[in-house]
C-alpha cells in the first residue's frame, strides 16, 4: 500500500470518477485504475464499486477513506520534516484554474519566490473549481488561486478584477447573445467557472459554444471575427487597446468577480502556504496580477490532463 494508491482512492471517492480523480492528479486514467486496483487487492476489498447512483464505497471503503485522508496529510507532513531537515526548500503546490495558470502563476510564483526571502520550491497546476477544495483538504496541494471555495477551508480574497465579452472590432453582434458563437477557453468547459456561470445565464446552449486550449488562442479566434470570447479586462487590455479586440456589451457583462486564496484551516496550513498568502496581499504581488506579462506562450500551456505535479 502506497501513499500513491491512497490518493487516487480518496480522490476517486471525493470526485465520483476515475476520469475526474486522473485529471485532478494529473495522471492518466489507466494509472489511477491500477493504483485502485492494487489497493483493492492489498485489502481484499473492492472499495468503491460504480452503481446506477454513480461511485459507492464499500462499508470497508468508507472506513478507510478517513483514514487515507489522514495518511496522505502526514506523507505531506513527513516530506515537509525531512526537506527542512535536509535544508532542502519547501515544496508549495498550487492549484489554479485556466486562465490564472495561463497569464498570472509563473510570474506570481517567480515574484513570490525572489521576494519572500524564503526557500520555496513553488510549482502551479491546472484544477476544475470542483477538484480544488479535495486537492486542499487532502494535502495534495497545498493551496488553490481562483474562486472562492466551499468546505472547512479558508478562502480568502486577494484580488478583484472584470470579465467582460469581447470580439471583432468590425462585427456587430446583433440579435440575442445566446445566439452568438462563444469562443472560451478551458474555463469554458468547467461548469463551476465564471465564464461558464456567464454563458448559463446568457441561456447559452452547449452547441454555441468553442472550447480552445488555452485563452490567447479563443481570443484570436474572436479578433478573427469567428465569435464572441470572455476576458479578463485587465488581461486582454493590450488587444483592446490595439484595437485588435473590441467589448461588446451583454447582460450579464461586465461583470465583477473576486480571486480567492484557499487554504487549510490556519493551524494547519504549510508555512510556505501562509506567506504566500501574506506575499498576496502586498502592492508588488497586486501588480504582478494585474499586469503578469507575456505569462505563458501558448506553445508551452497544457489543459489539465497534461498536469503531472501531483503523479
Amino acid at each position: 500500500m502506497t501513499l500513491g494508491q491512497l490518493s487516487a482512492f480518496v480522490m476517486v471517492a471525493r470526485l465520483g470518477s476515475v476520469t475526474d480523480a486522473a485529471r485532478a492528479l494529473g495522471v492518466s486514467e489507466p494509472a489511477v485504475s491500477q493504483a485502485l486496483g492494487a489497493l483493492r487487492q492489498h485489502h481484499g476489498d473492492k472499495l468503491i464499486v460504480r452503481t446506477a447512483e454513480g461511485m459507492t464505497l464499500t462499508p470497508g471503503g468508507s472506513r478507510l477513506l478517513p483514514i487515507a485522508s489522514q495518511m496522505i496529510a502526514l506523507g505531506a507532513d513527513a516530506d515537509a520534516a525531512v526537506r527542512e531537515a535536509n535544508g532542502v526548500a519547501e515544496r508549495l503546490q498550487i492549484a489554479v484554474t485556466s486562465t490564472i495558470g495561463e497569464f498570472v502563476a509563473n510570474p506570481l510564483l517567480a515574484a513570490f519566490s525572489t521576494r519572500s526571502g524564503q526557500a520555496v520550491d513553488a510549482s502551479a497546476g491546472l484544477a476544475r473549481v470542483a477538484e480544488m477544495p479535495v486537492l486542499v483538504s487532502n494535502r495534495l496541494a497545498d493551496a488553490a488561486l481562483g474562486p472562492c471555495l466551499p468546505g472547512a477551508l479558508e478562502s480568502t480574497p486577494v484580488f478583484r478584477c472584470t470579465l467582460v465579452a469581447v470580439g471583432s472590432p468590425r462585427d456587430r453582434h446583433r440579435g440575442p447573445p445566446a445566439r452568438w458563437r462563444w469562443l472560451v477557453g478551458p474555463s469554458g468547459a468547467d461548469a463551476e467557472s465564471d465564464v461558464a456561470q456567464i454563458l448559463h445565464r446568457l441561456g447559452v446552449p452547449d452547441s454555441e459554444i468553442s472550447v480552445f486550449p488555452n485563452q490567447t488562442a479563443a481570443w484570436a479566434a474572436a479578433a478573427g471575427g469567428e465569435g464572441v470570447s470572455i476576458a479578463v479586462e485587465h488581461l486582454v487590455a493590450p488587444q483592446l487597446r490595439r484595437h485588435e479586440l473590441a467589448i461588446v456589451p451583454t447582460p450579464t457583462t461586465p461583470a465583477t468577480v473576486c480571486w480567492h486564496l484557499t487554504t487549510l484551516p490556519r493551524d494547519r496550513r504549510s508555512v510556505a502556504a501562509g506567506s504566500l498568502l501574506h506575499f498576496l496581499g502586498t502592492p508588488a504581488a497586486m501588480q504582478v496580477m494585474r499586469s503578469p506579462g507575456s505569462g505563458v506562450p501558448p506553445s508551452r500551456f497544457r489543459p489539465p490532463v497534461y498536469v503531472t505535479i501531483w503523479s
